[in-house]
């Protein structure tokens, strides 16, 4: 298996010179963005365990766009976003002492749905699709090896809901089963 990953440039405040997946902040317009196709039932539920069914819309979006934006590949057919297209993975919520704070949301895409050149905008540097275990190699934040050990190890993220900190430990919340 394969992941898409970059390196943040120097010049990011944030992690820089470490290598993240693509994706990015949240943008006003997000919010009221059409799409080809919308999430699929079991994805906006897990996404709607935290957020409103229009911030998962908006999420999702975002996830699209700024692949598309860091990448030149677009989730589908080019100019529109295909969501259905999309797996929600996990949130992480970064330490209440770190001096950056992020609440994220990992989604995922197989790569046969993403059309376009691999090409960077700047943004991420050295952009390619590496072997799991390669990447497991580089410069990665705490939540980046956390996905990738899971993926190494065949595991899925169907049992895991938010990946914080407890102080300086590291605390990974299961995802609440849903009601009969």
């Amino acid at each position: 298996m394969e992941v898409l990953m970059g390196r943040r440039a120097a010049r990011h405040r944030f992690v820089p010179h470490h290598y993240v997946f693509p994706g990015g902040r949240l943008d006003a317009a997000d919010r009221a963005s059409e799409t080809r196709t919308r999430l699929r039932p079991q994805v906006q539920r897990a996404l709607c365990s935290h957020c409103t069914p229009e911030m998962a819309h908006a999420l999702a979006v975002a996830a699209a766009r700024e692949t598309f934006e860091e990448t030149g590949l677009a989730l589908g057919a080019e100019g529109s976003y295909e969501l259905h297209h999309l797996d929600y993975w996990l949130r992480a919520i970064t330490p209440s002492s770190s001096p950056i704070r992020f609440h994220a949301r990992f989604f995922a895409a197989e790569g046969k749905h993403l059309s376009g050149t691999l090409r960077g905008n700047g943004e991420l540097l050295d952009l390619d699709w590496r072997p799991v275990d390669a990447c497991l190699k580089l410069p990665i934040v705490d939540v980046t090896e956390f996905i990738l050990r899971r993926l190494a190890a065949g595991q899925g993220f169907g049992d895991v809901s938010l990946f914080s900190f407890r102080g300086a430990r590291v605390v990974v919340s299961p995802r609440a089963r849903p009601k009969p």
